[in-house]
């Protein structure tokens, strides 16, 4: 009686042991796709955006806008960046495809099909399109839709 309760127990270790792990699966899984899909977390660095964001602020954003190709002026994105890819950057959207947008004091600048301008808040310290030009729309991951830390600046930054 001894040897088969040992093996009642260990089989009900081992069913326990797999549910446990098939729910920690499940659940990153649905953590995964909902990272991947609809949106994340994201720490800016750097003062492009200054005084919007600061370096070390965490935004929540969102990735349903740009999938459905709908960002719009004024609408801070994260996007690869297209000098070096590896990197995000937080930005502004300026301009849309087909429009024109002033660059300097009197230069203009036409931005094509399928591309966005993007400029920092901070134009005297912030390397953005006026230095590499327009960048392509599929290189947007997502919108940010609020601040969420430092706790004491918690804002929305969709209008």
């Amino acid at each position: 009686m001894g040897v088969y309760r040992n093996i009642l127990l260990s089989q009900n270790a081992q069913r326990y042991f797999l549910g446990t792990v098939g729910t920690f699966i499940k659940y990153g899984c649905l953590a995964h796709c909902t990272f991947q899909f609809v949106g994340d977390f994201v720490l800016c660095s750097g003062p492009s955006m200054e005084p919007t964001i600061h370096s070390d602020d965490i935004l929540l954003t969102e990735h349903i806008t740009p999938w459905m190709g709908q960002i719009r002026h004024g609408d801070i994105i994260i996007a690869k960046c297209p000098s070096n890819p590896k990197q995000q950057i937080c930005k502004r959207v300026i301009g849309l495809p087909g429009e024109t947008v002033k660059v300097g004091f009197a230069s203009y600048k036409s931005v094509p099909r399928g591309h966005v301008w993007l400029q920092g808040d901070n134009n005297s310290n912030s390397l953005d399109s006026r230095s590499y030009g327009p960048i392509p729309q599929g290189l947007i991951k997502s919108r940010a839709i609020c601040k969420v830390w430092p706790i004491k600046s918690v804002s929305m930054l969709v209008s």
